[in-house]
């Protein structure tokens, strides 16, 4: 039986309600949306931040590109930016859905999306054994070219301004994706 996957979000502001927990099938996109970015002058300077807890399924990869589009579209990106990102995140919890976690249902994938005052930062983190980055072939070698997988490093890259590779607490790695947000 496939779980919905559960969505914590956190507002930093005084008087709020932190840490609540919701359904993410029970509830529209939309109102979590406004609440996690609001472009007004007034922007506070403390981090928002939308954590999703994913199963590990393949399900999960479109679900996951589908939150950060419209989060992207709800920060003012532009709609090639929204595509880019939504590419990013997908290979990001593709390789943890298939080489990270290897498809094992007991393991969880946490995408994490914040936004600080200059840049948005995704996260995703999965439980599997983690890897050197070092390790990954290039893409672009000769021998590597006519491959039908190893681009998602690559892709992952190209569509964001910062990538980042950490071994996450438990070992298994955790992806950083920044992007400068959108002037407004």
């Amino acid at each position: 039986m496939y779980s919905s996957p559960h969505i914590h979000y956190y507002d930093r502001r005084p008087k709020s309600r932190r840490g609540q927990m919701i359904d993410a099938a029970s509830v529209p996109m939309v109102p979590i949306l406004r609440f996690l970015y609001r472009p007004t002058n007034s922007m506070p300077t403390t981090a928002r931040r939308l954590e999703v807890i994913l199963d590990t399924r393949i399900e999960s990869v479109d679900l996951a590109e589908d939150i950060v589009k419209r989060v992207c579209e709800s920060a003012g990106f532009s709609e090639d930016e929204v595509h880019r990102l939504g590419m990013a995140v997908r290979e990001g919890v593709i390789n943890a859905y298939n080489y990270g976690n290897r498809q094992d249902l007991q393991k969880k994938i946490t995408m994490i999306v914040e936004f600080e005052p200059e840049q948005m930062l995704i996260h995703i983190v999965d439980q599997g054994s983690g890897f050197e980055l070092e390790q990954v072939p290039d893409p672009l070698a000769e021998e590597n070219l006519l491959r039908t997988s190893g681009r998602g490093i690559f892709m992952m890259r190209a569509f964001v301004d910062e990538f980042t590779l950490r071994r996450a607490p438990h070992g298994g790695a955790h992806v950083v994706l920044a992007k400068k947000l959108p002037a407004i």
